[in-house]
């Protein structure tokens, strides 16, 4: 692995000097940033999450034994460094009349957990700037996840499942006028997709001809930033009913958002509210379901389940020590119509799931310690209505406590 980081780190040098000329090398400029992180967590309870427990939901549902045990009641520990990044910068070349700049940025993520601490893309984009215009293309955030307003946790889910997270191939212009921004984003789906029929996959966007479609409005002066944004995807759950007749059969679902900021001398304060439609892809608990099916070509329609969640992050500014708290609230809506067939998505048996994580960090030169303690619960429906929709619920919560110790370090080479 050392040594394809190394011929990797060799191949973007060698384009980057050869992209280089007598004329522009004196305005170009390439950094090589990141930290090395460790993370040592603890948990009283068996989660729902990702790469060994790193990127953490939820709490478990409880699972009772023949005897009437929780064999989920069971606390658990670990130790990782995946999170460890690493980030190529360049900038100060110009075309089209547009200021340029590129990234290439990744970590030992993975992409799922059989090759966990594997090199992963994380951004991958090229801007262009004009005087009020800015174009990306490339890999990046979503424009749910708000760059602008997002939870500052220790815990990598950066308050997952309250806030929309994901990284997405997209096109995405903007205009700039006076302290406004006006965006209109196209992506399609890569490490975050849509659940359905077939599992885990982005074929369900991709069979709609149409990449999701986002639009906002941003507003920010020195001590506020604020915005809304609404988008709108279509997908294509099946291409072919059990039945073997074809079918196109479509599901729109639309979501919404609305955040704000505000910067004090001493502290900073974020909100921000989200209602979602079909959002796994999101991260976030919803998916869709069967609302009609015909016996006899085996054909469906389908209705979006919906969500809502908010969350709210206060820390304060401090450059060596800093104390904050994130709280987040999400919510299962079910369907308009009955359900009357399959369901799919993320936590769609989760009536509720909220969360507090008191913080703490420390930082001094180039070295963060961090600790945090985050007690989350959830509220699964032990039964539903037609639209899924939980009638009586039980409880599950956990507590991790956890502490990261960072490396940070950045490089320029003009």
């Amino acid at each position: 692995m050392i040594r394809r980081i190394l011929v990797l780190l060799g191949i973007f040098l060698s384009i980057f000097s050869f992209a280089q000329n007598e004329e522009t090398s004196k305005q170009q400029n390439f950094t090589l940033s990141g930290y090395i992180k460790n993370d040592f967590f603890w948990d009283s309870r068996q989660t729902v999450s990702a790469r060994e427990g790193s990127f953490l939901l939820w709490p478990s549902a409880i699972d009772e034994d023949i005897d009437g045990n929780d064999s989920n009641a069971k606390s658990n520990f670990n130790f990782l460094s995946l999170q460890s990044r690493l980030s190529f910068s360049w900038k100060g070349t110009e075309a089209f009349g547009a200021k340029i700049a590129a990234k290439i940025e990744g970590d030992f993520f993975a992409q799922n957990n059989d090759n966990i601490n594997l090199f992963r893309l994380r951004h991958a984009y090229v801007k262009m700037n004009w005087q009020h215009t800015e174009l990306l293309v490339g890999q990046y955030w979503i424009p749910m996840f708000t760059t602008a307003c997002f939870p500052g946790t220790v815990s990598f889910n950066t308050g997952t499942p309250f806030n929309p997270f994901g990284r997405n191939p997209q096109i995405k212009i903007s205009y700039s006028f006076d302290k406004i921004k006006l965006s209109a984003v196209a992506h399609s789906q890569r490490d975050c997709s849509s659940r359905g029929i077939n599992g885990v996959s982005s074929e369900y966007l991709r069979n709609s001809s149409i990449p999701e479609i986002t639009g906002t409005i941003d507003y920010k002066s020195d001590k506020i930033s604020s915005g809304i944004g609404a988008a709108y995807k279509k997908i294509v759950p099946q291409l072919k009913t059990d039945q073997g007749y074809a079918t196109h059969q479509t599901l729109s679902s639309y979501s919404t958002y609305a955040f704000l900021k505000y910067k004090a001398p001493k502290f900073t304060i974020k909100l921000k509210g989200i209602y979602g439609q079909n959002t796994p892809d999101y991260l976030s608990i919803g998916g869709f379901a069967v609302t009609k099916y015909d016996a006899l070509t085996g054909d469906q329609e389908y209705e979006p389940i919906s969500s809502i969640s908010t969350w709210t992050d206060i820390s304060s500014n401090g450059k060596e020590w800093q104390v904050g708290v994130f709280g987040g609230y999400t919510q299962n809506l079910g369907t308009n119509s009955a359900i009357t067939g399959d369901i799919y998505g993320l936590g769609t048996t989760i009536e509720s799931v909220y969360r507090i994580s008191p913080r703490l960090i420390y930082t001094t030169g180039k070295v963060r310690l961090a600790s945090e303690l985050e007690y989350t619960a959830a509220n699964y429906g032990t039964s539903f209505d037609t639209k899924n929709v939980a009638i009586t619920t039980e409880t599950t919560s956990n507590l991790r406590i956890l502490f990261a110790v960072y490396y940070f370090f950045d490089t320029k080479i003009k």
